[in-house]
């Protein structure tokens, strides 16, 4: 299920160029166009949920999904560094500028060292 009007959706489609770091039956990785850190990617269901909030029970093997990408990225990406971020901005109150579920792998940069805390 596509929403014709997603940028997210258009680069599932094939129909944007984007680079693909890593992709399977339900999810695809992207690399971020602004990355904020030396990796900064996106893992995104290729079913359009708008976010968080629209993920169902029916959904529930897609978040393992999205998981074990995260997982998979961290033992096969992020090579010397330790740690690795993984961070969902969930409505635009939020920070969600695309409106299309997606999380951000970051790592090899330390993003609280701005003084971000959570």
């Amino acid at each position: 299920m596509h929403d014709s009007s997603c940028v997210f959706c258009k680069i599932i489609q094939g129909l944007l160029p984007s680079s693909i770091v890593k992709e399977n039956e339900h999810v695809i990785t992207i690399k971020n166009i602004d990355p904020k850190a030396p990796i900064h990617y996106l893992i995104m269901p290729k079913k359009h949920l708008v976010d968080i909030s629209a993920f169902s029970d029916k959904d529930s093997d897609l978040g393992w999904a999205i998981l074990k990408m995260a997982r998979d990225l961290a033992n096969d990406e992020i090579g010397g560094f330790v740690g690795f971020n993984l961070i969902a901005n969930n409505g635009k109150s939020a920070g969600q500028s695309v409106m299309h579920m997606h999380f951000h792998f970051i790592a090899g940069k330390n993003i609280y060292s701005g003084g971000l805390m959570l």
